[in-house]
């Protein structure tokens, strides 16, 4: 068991960006596919089939789009502001939330967009923009709070992969409403 553990930790210090994005890639994954067995296999009546093409997308979107992004953003803000401090730790969770978060909510929105290739690549991005934020900032001060404070750097998309478990589940029903 230490050498399994002793592999994982060189593979995410010597290749940070493919271990993350493997990992983050697989819990969105995860997430749509327990979100889909939910909405599709128990609430609905008939049960209705999983969207193999949407969890398809999924994948694409968390291991080449946002775990790459994450694991590069993770590193820079962890090298431009070091330290456990309040006031660190403070800068962290703003910059974090509310410089990258609106980004990635944009980049996640046109990213689906064009991968269901609806003609309007902005049009859900712009309905769903403003209540995402507003869940994501519900959801993810508090968590990274926690992944500034307690997480080692080399495991923080790990760490966010872990939670996006959660947090994608709540993107994809979001996603799914008609607003």
């Amino acid at each position: 068991m230490r050498k399994y553990f002793r592999v994982v930790k060189c593979m995410f210090k010597n290749y940070p960006v493919v271990s993350n994005s493997i990992i983050y890639g697989s819990l969105c994954v995860g997430a749509e596919f327990s979100q889909q067995c939910i909405t599709k296999k128990l609430m609905s009546t008939p049960p209705q089939p999983i969207d193999t093409d949407m969890v398809a997308r999924y994948a694409i979107y968390g291991t080449t789009i946002g775990g790459p992004l994450l694991a590069v953003w993770y590193r820079w803000l962890d090298n431009k502001f070091v330290g456990t401090s309040i006031k660190i730790i403070s800068r962290k969770l703003l910059i974090d939330q509310f410089f990258m978060t609106p980004q990635l909510l944009v980049i996640f929105y046109v990213a689906m967009s064009v991968m269901e290739k609806k003609s309007n690549l902005f049009e859900e991005c712009r309905q769903k923009f403003l209540p995402t934020f507003k869940n994501s900032c519900m959801f993810w001060l508090p968590v990274q709070s926690i992944n500034f404070l307690l997480v080692p750097p080399a495991f923080r998309v790990t760490y966010v992969g872990c939670c996006s478990f959660a947090w994608v589940n709540i993107l994809c029903w979001i996603k799914r409403q008609e607003y």
